[in-house]
């Protein structure tokens, strides 16, 4: 086994062996500038690697954009044909109604019959999307769903609706239309 010089004083006593090809320093002094990059190496590769993240960075931009053009399309979409089931089924419901003024020679009878048959098909397809009736005689008068037309005398209890003038709708719980009410003022004496 090969002892090495360990300061720098015993490596110049030991003469220029450090300086020889085959001598340990002169193996180091090689091996070093090869494991280290230089500056211009360790920029070069910087560069590279922000030229990728740069360019990444443009393609999630890039997708980011369509993706938001996509859903506001969608949006449009949904606006715009957000309707077709229900205008689909309203559509026998016409129908039905045309053939009723088509048709000769009907009798009170026919008509009531026909006129019945298209106020199930649109009952139905009311049923089908969640378009409620509000028929509200007898119940408590609500601001958010009636609207008061006018208060008459009654035996009922005050703010108690009377009357329905107009049925009102809602659609999924909400108001479409309130309902036209009258209301018991109760009495006075």
């Amino acid at each position: 086994m090969q002892d090495f010089p360990l300061n720098q004083e015993s490596a110049q006593t030991a003469g220029d062996s450090s300086e020889t090809p085959g001598s340990a320093a002169a193996v180091a002094n090689e091996v070093q500038p090869e494991s280290m990059p230089g500056l211009q190496e360790l920029l070069r590769k910087a560069e590279l690697q922000a030229q990728e993240h740069h360019d990444a960075w443009l393609r999630a931009k890039a997708e980011t954009e369509n993706v938001r053009r996509r859903a506001q399309a969608d949006v449009a979409n949904a606006h715009k044909f957000g309707v077709e089931s229900f205008a689909n089924a309203l559509l026998p419901v016409k129908d039905s109604l045309e053939a009723a003024l088509a048709a000769e020679n009907n009798t009170v009878e026919s008509i009531r019959s026909g006129v019945e048959i298209t106020l199930k098909q649109l009952a139905a397809a009311f049923d089908k999307f969640s378009l409620t009736e509000i028929n509200p005689v007898g119940e408590k008068f609500d601001p958010h769903r009636h609207e008061a037309m006018t208060m008459i005398e009654s035996e009922q209890a005050p703010n108690t609706v009377v009357q329905v003038l107009q049925k009102g709708y809602a659609l999924h719980e909400r108001v479409v239309r309130p309902a036209l009410v009258c209301v018991a003022r109760g009495k006075q004496g």
